[in-house]
């Protein structure tokens, strides 16, 4: 079975600098207080064409026990709900493309994955997939989805991610991607690669987060290409993309050199690549 979706071809019609700083989210003593999603801005999605829209869909997952730091003792939601609520305002904003204001989160094994072209994970650095979810990572992958794994760091959480994969798809390896790629100047031409680390490292004068050997080896972006020659799964390896997402609202100066140059510009040419490929 293929995808059940129909897409429209995405133009970007501002450009991120634009963007203006929408303090949304609140916070108590660095900690996110509970979501109040009307906080936010949101839109009626056609009824007449309920599948012509981007959703942003994220992967609930389990962790590898004594890892996991978010509900229930794992990782998955982390920046949750606050990073794809943003993103998607963005998106609706900054492109023409048709969006679900308020996104889903699905196992791997949801049946309704396969409506959707593509799925992200974030902190998995710690995930562990049940052979359920294994064999239904490699049909989603096979079937043409793409997955974005993001805000994994060093060496032992690359290990981790690299070896998950494996199982899904152990014929198909990560290979690193060049900048001339184009998933880097689809619609905004990045001159580096972008690397966005978490606000509370930022605020101590950091440049990266510390997870461990090989976190200060700078950004690495890799991809996982189908035996057809597709990118099926981008790597956002040494980098916290989501935390620009979900932080936007918090500090001026993290917003304009974090979620202004990196983050939207990165998430927006990642999910115009995915439409139109």
């Amino acid at each position: 079975m293929k995808f059940r979706w129909v897409s429209r071809l995405v133009v970007a019609t501002l450009l991120v600098s634009s963007v203006s700083f929408a303090q949304r989210g609140r916070w108590r003593g660095g900690d996110r207080l509970p979501p109040d999603r009307s906080e936010y801005p949101t839109w009626e999605v056609a009824p007449a064409f309920p599948n012509d829209v981007f959703t942003f869909v994220r992967v609930q997952y389990d962790s590898v026990r004594g890892y996991g730091r978010g509900r229930g003792g794992s990782s998955w939601d982390n920046d949750y709900p606050h990073s794809e609520w943003n993103f998607s305002i963005r998106l609706h904003q900054l492109t023409s493309m048709k969006v679900d204001p308020n996104g889903k989160v699905l196992r791997l094994t949801a049946p309704e994955l396969l409506d959707y072209p593509f799925i992200y994970m974030n902190g998995v650095g710690s995930m562990e997939l049940h052979e359920a979810e294994v064999v239904a990572l490699r049909r989603y992958l096979a079937n043409g989805g793409f997955l974005m794994l993001d805000d994994f760091w060093g060496d032992r959480e690359w290990q981790v991610v690299t070896e998950q994969l494996a199982r899904a798809v152990p014929n198909w390896k990560p290979q690193e991607l060049p900048l001339r790629h184009e998933i880097f100047h689809t619609v905004y031409d990045l001159k580096k690669k972008p690397q966005v680390l978490g606000i509370r490292h930022w605020r101590v004068g950091q440049t990266f987060e510390d997870h461990g050997p090989g976190s200060d080896t700078g950004p690495n972006f890799q991809g996982i290409f189908d035996d057809k020659g597709r990118l099926a799964v981008l790597l956002c390896h040494n980098n916290d993309l989501g935390d620009g997402w979900e932080r936007e609202g918090e500090n001026i100066d993290f917003f304009n050199e974090y979620a202004v140059k990196y983050s939207y510009p990165m998430g927006i040419n990642i999910i115009t690549y995915v439409m139109t490929h």
